[in-house]
């Protein structure tokens, strides 16, 4: 059963057996928003969202999956690979980022989750844009945060999930809803807003 997340809220990733999950994968998607009027074919151009992963240890930004680096050097991070142009409204991932948590390295605490424009178009030009978190073992949605409004900014920072406690300790993870709008058309563009939300 999908919980679906308002700004702020958070969520275990403890199975209910008391199990832990062990892979799990951050979906993206979104949509171009309908323009109107008799130039609206002529002018419209696909929307490059583009989805990031950051992974810090503490508050220092330690490796970075993204379409230009699909793979974190330990392997545990998995980007699936850069869509250009958004969904069709089938409602299905853009993007996918799969996390193995087995993997994370114990010094990692925290894993940050940004959506960018690449192409430079606002916010307010994309609809029904939302990250859901899967357990890759079986298929099954465990939550799903989906954005609300437009807004005249480039970037979302979406979600993280983290150690319960943090400080590399090993813990369990959480997933924290986060939809902070920032700007920029890289992940490197964020990185001095990112801190905040650690």
């Amino acid at each position: 059963m999908t919980v679906n997340l308002a700004k702020g809220q958070q969520i275990s990733l403890s199975k209910s057996d008391g199990g832990e999950l062990t892979a799990v994968r951050m979906g993206l998607g979104w949509q171009a928003a309908p323009r109107k009027g008799f130039l609206a074919r002529l002018t419209a151009k696909e929307i490059d969202l583009d989805a990031s992963a950051v992974l810090f240890a503490g508050r220092e930004a330690v490796d970075v999956v993204f379409f230009q680096h699909l793979t974190s050097d330990d392997g545990s991070v998995r980007h699936t690979g850069d869509n250009l142009v958004g969904g069709a409204g089938q409602g299905g991932d853009d993007e996918s980022i799969l996390i193995d948590l087995q993997r994370v390295p114990v010094h990692v605490d925290q894993i940050l989750f940004t959506v960018n424009s690449f192409s430079g178009q606002t916010f307010a030009e994309v609809q029904n844009a939302f990250c859901r978190l899967v357990d890759e073992t079986n298929g099954q949605e465990l939550a799903r945060y989906t954005l609300s409004g437009g807004g005249p900014y480039t970037a979302q920072i979406m979600a993280k999930v983290h150690r319960a406690g943090g400080g590399g300790t090993g813990g369990a993870w959480q997933m924290s809803a986060i939809g902070a709008p920032a700007t920029g058309r890289t992940f490197q563009d964020l990185l001095p807003v990112l801190a905040s939300h650690l």
